[in-house]
């Protein structure tokens, strides 16, 4: 399946904004059944200076610097990708969570994949006594560690309520665990804090799902928006499997990735400083279309 995807972020500011220095998270890369056909990003007003490097984590990272006066930013970027993965692994071909427990401790790699850089907490999924106790129901004694794994993401979706208007960015994973709703972020973000609380490595992914309108509905321009899900480490054999607690599912072609890394703060898609401004609207509109 290919997809072609424009991802439009509108900044309108209270003031004129002077000087802009911004760190962007909107290129997706090649991965493991996902292939980058194209990718332009564009940014008006027309930055003095704009590097494309690697993270630590292999995503592609943006750093621009705007030295013109504006009130508005605008950042689009349209992307072209292939997504053909293969069917994902039976739970039981994957071992004990235990097991997986004890190599992923006793890994030596520092490779940007390894997992020992996803079993520790991190700023916005913190040791969270609650989410590891909620996450130790699903693991039995001797249970592969994809069937514990996809128990727990199908008890956040049936547990938790989607809800807009109950998180922000800036709310702390406690509270919506509390709360028991939010947004996929959110129940990303529960979801690594249980599974790491337990021993488990566990990253966050950041990117796009493609969404269907209701039957005898016209797909509306800017409707989709980017999603997250949930990465966990299967053990040496089985590597990366990715789970979407959203919508209770293994990710498979209707996903693209974006980028990966601990937590959102890790690979927020845009952050940086501005000079000259008090307030700011921002508006995000995403379109995720299938080729025929």
């Amino acid at each position: 399946m290919i997809y072609d995807i424009r991802h439009l972020t509108l900044y309108e500011y209270g003031s004129t904004v002077t000087f802009s220095h911004c760190a962007l998270r909107l290129l997706p890369t090649d991965g493991l059944g996902q292939t980058v056909l194209s990718s332009e990003l564009s940014v008006t007003p027309t930055p003095a200076q704009m590097i494309e490097r690697t993270c630590f984590f292999g995503n592609r990272l943006t750093f621009l610097t705007i030295e013109t006066a504006h009130r508005k930013l605008i950042v689009e970027v349209n992307t072209s990708v292939e997504i053909d993965r293969r069917e994902p692994w039976g739970q039981s071909e994957t071992p004990a969570f235990e097991a997986v427990r004890e190599d992923a401790f006793a890994s030596a790699s520092l490779d940007k994949d390894s997992p020992a850089h996803f079993l520790h907490p991190s700023r916005l999924a913190p040791r969270f006594e609650p989410a590891a106790d909620y996450a130790r129901e699903s693991f039995a004694a001797g249970r592969p560690i994809l069937a514990g794994a996809t128990e727990l993401m199908r008890r956040i979706r049936s547990d938790f309520k989607y809800d807009t208007k109950a998180t922000v960015v800036s709310t702390p994973l406690s509270l919506a665990f509390e709360k028991r709703r939010g947004v996929c972020q959110d129940f990303a973000h529960i979801m690594i804090a249980g599974l790491r609380g337990l021993g488990l490595p566990a990253a966050y992914i950041s990117g796009y799902i493609r969404t269907n309108p209701p039957p005898g509905k016209k797909h509306l321009e800017g409707a989709d928006a980017m999603h997250a899900w949930v990465s966990v480490w299967c053990g040496e054999a089985q590597g990366w499997v990715d789970l979407d607690p959203t919508n209770a599912m293994l990710i498979g072609n209707d996903h693209i990735v974006l980028a990966k890394g601990r937590d959102y703060a890790d690979i927020s898609p845009v952050a940086g400083i501005i000079l000259g401004s008090r307030e700011q609207d921002v508006d995000v509109k995403v379109d995720v279309v299938p080729r025929a």
